[in-house]
């Protein structure tokens, strides 16, 4: 695929984005075959330095100072601007608005530490996720590429990976060895997109 019609994905992070630094590494090493136009936060995080190291456009729109249907309409005008193909959430926690799915259907994908539809939806992320897993005595895991819908954590899964939850598991344990794999799904999902 030549430069001119390789495909432009923007990236949404809230921490420290090391799906985001999965992403860049695979983009350089030639293993995506795509450009990375945006990395976008809603908070100050060290994922916006990951991008800055490797010369990538930041925008930083903090979700304490700035509105979340603001932010949304300055997102979607961004990546209108640059042309920007698809949308990958990388551990971004705001919620985007009715309106901006509605228009980027089937163009924003998220990834989630559980396998789908269990333990997704309202205040099912990070280490709370891997917490009810093992409160709830499940004896695998994962992580999840779909696509994001209105409906949080709801939409067509795109790709899924187990992960065994093992007896001795804690929280940070599990959610050490999801993350391991959620950076090879990630991919797997992206390329799958594209």
């Amino acid at each position: 695929m030549s430069e001119i019609n390789k495909k432009k994905i923007a990236v949404l992070v809230s921490g420290s984005g090391s799906n985001l630094q999965s992403i860049i590494d695979n983009v350089e090493n030639g293993n995506l075959n795509c450009e990375i136009t945006y990395v976008i936060a809603d908070r100050e995080c060290y994922g916006l330095q990951r991008a800055e190291k490797h010369g990538i456009e930041t925008l930083l729109l903090d979700r304490k100072i700035i509105d979340n249907k603001l932010a949304n309409e300055i997102i979607d005008s961004t990546l209108e601007k640059s042309k920007t193909d698809y949308i990958v959430l990388a551990g971004y926690l705001s919620i985007l608005t009715e309106k901006f799915i509605k228009k980027w259907d089937k163009r924003v994908i998220n990834i989630h530490p559980s396998l789908l539809p269990k333990f997704g939806g309202k205040g099912m992320y990070g280490i709370k996720v891997h917490e009810a897993v093992i409160k709830a005595g499940e004896k695998e895991s994962g992580c999840t590429v779909h696509f994001v819908t209105n409906e949080i954590d709801a939409g067509e899964i795109i790709t899924n990976v187990k992960v065994p939850v093992l007896e001795d598991d804690t929280p940070e344990t599990l959610q050490k060895r999801v993350l391991e794999q959620e950076h090879k799904l990630l991919i797997k999902g992206i390329k799958k997109i594209l």
